[in-house]
């Protein structure tokens, strides 16, 4: 057990989170290598429908993954608490909770969108031209989300103690095979989407394969049995009261990128879904540092919160939000001097290429507002202040971008340019109701321990 828990309630704060957020850092990086290779291998090989297959039908993957993502923060945070206040009975409670949870959780939503899928793609108004290569990706990957599901749970409940290497190391393996299916089954044998989608599926597997042999050589808390399998009631209510909040959030923000999509389709047709698909691409490669940033300051945080450091974790916010900043702001005059060269990645149509840098201009400002608010909503969720950050979201989201995006773009006829706009003009709204309250102070309770301490 001492191999795989990691103590960041001590020490010197940079170090801690520097040694901590570095393979995170770099397992986020790797994983968005891992979800362009998709869209890159597709858009080289089979043209322009089957990359807007890929991404339209990733979109749809994508809101069903963060809202476990979700869930899953929720026992990171729990999980970090327990372990800063020494609560090793609890912490195998929550784990044991955590994976049963998610399990039956991928069953049901797979039974549910397989059932659903051919309307789901009709709602966002998926072109004709490629609606049929984003039903067999999305159907290939539903069929296989049990994995995605198990891979977010088992990566969350390391990150919760102090542990960012073994999912470095499991994604890296991911990855490596991801890419050579993905040349294997899209560019040798020419099965476009489907292909694509087989080998993202594969790779997760065997990603969750080596978490299993790991954590089963390392004596760790669950031995997967059948037998263990089982929900506890309290760390059940802990895990939705904390990780809810940040369910639905990320949810609220996958739904609002479907409407997004569905503007894009209106505006642009083919071209620019493809087009603003290789943009959401090369956007991973911009917002996964910063994510892996915020994460790795949200198992600081819980961990320091549930010890009684909340000094410790205002330190980690800070350096966080330096690092995050700084990089963002290279990304972003790297993109305005380099649009072309951008999009020229993903493929050589002329179209493609033309809408997707008109996106990427705009949209690009939002990378100079966005590591205030994930560094900061990562602090706040080690705290357990999940329900601010759950508000937030829908503000920015709901009833910020999705509007501002229609207006400028549809009604005002600004294209694709006032729907990338619409990102940076909701995350500035957003980040003055977090700098609010910030002043309000209301940051310094931990909802967690005295919820805890209240059920005692």
């Amino acid at each position: 057990m001492a191999r795989i828990e990691n103590d960041l309630s001590s020490g010197n704060v940079f170090t801690k989170l520097v040694l901590f957020a570095i393979p995170f850092l770099v397992s986020n990086l790797i994983q968005s290598l891992y979800n362009v290779a998709d869209m890159l291998i597709v858009g080289w090989f089979c043209g322009t429908e089957s990359m807007s297959g890929v991404n339209i039908g990733g979109q749809v993957t994508f809101i069903l993954t963060q809202i476990v993502v979700g869930l899953c923060m929720g026992g990171t945070v729990l999980i970090g608490q327990y372990v800063g206040a020494k609560r090793h009975d609890a912490l195998k409670k929550v784990i044991t909770t955590l994976i049963t949870l998610l399990v039956i959780l991928s069953l049901v939503i797979t039974a549910v969108m397989m059932f659903l899928k051919t309307s789901v793609l009709r709602l966002i108004r998926t072109p004709d031209e490629s609606f049929a290569e984003s039903e067999r990706y999305l159907a290939v990957t539903l069929a296989g989300i049990i994995f995605i599901f198990c891979y977010n749970a088992f990566s969350a409940i390391l990150r919760g103690m102090g542990n960012s290497r073994q999912p470095l190391y499991f994604v890296t393996a991911a990855c490596v095979t991801n890419i050579v299916l993905d040349l294997l089954f899209v560019a040798i044998f020419r099965w476009a989407a489907f292909g694509a989608a087989l080998a993202t599926v594969i790779s997760q597997a065997l990603s969750v394969c080596l978490c299993i042999v790991y954590m089963v050589r390392n004596n760790f808390q669950f031995d997967f049995k059948l037998r263990s399998f089982k929900l506890y009631g309290e760390q059940l209510r802990l895990v939705f009261k904390i990780g809810l909040p940040t369910c639905i959030q990320n949810a609220v923000t996958s739904i609002s990128f479907m409407f997004i999509t569905a503007i894009v389709n209106i505006v642009g047709g083919v071209t620019a879904s493809a087009g603003v698909g290789a943009v959401g691409k090369f956007n991973s490669f911009v917002f996964m540092p910063i994510i892996a940033m915020s994460v790795s300051i949200s198992a600081m945080s819980a961990q320091n919160f549930g010890a009684g450091r909340i000094d410790r974790a205002v330190s980690a916010c800070r350096i966080g939000v330096i690092f995050s900043a700084s990089l963002a702001f290279a990304f972003f005059i790297f993109v305005q001097i380099f649009p072309d060269a951008i999009l020229g990645i993903f493929g050589t149509d002329p179209g493609m290429i033309r809408d997707g840098v008109i996106y990427l201009r705009s949209f690009s400002i939002d990378f100079l507002i966005i590591p205030f608010i994930f560094c900061i909503n990562g602090f706040l969720i080690g705290g357990g202040h999940t329900l601010f950050t759950l508000i937030c979201s829908i503000l920015s989201s709901a009833l910020l971008r999705v509007p501002v995006c229609y207006f400028l773009g549809i009604t005002l006829g600004w294209g694709l340019k006032g729907v990338g706009l619409g990102a940076p003009a909701a995350s500035a709204g957003v980040l003055m109701v977090i700098i609010v309250y910030l002043f309000t102070g209301k940051w310094k309770r931990n909802v967690i321990i005295h919820d805890r301490n209240t059920a005692e």
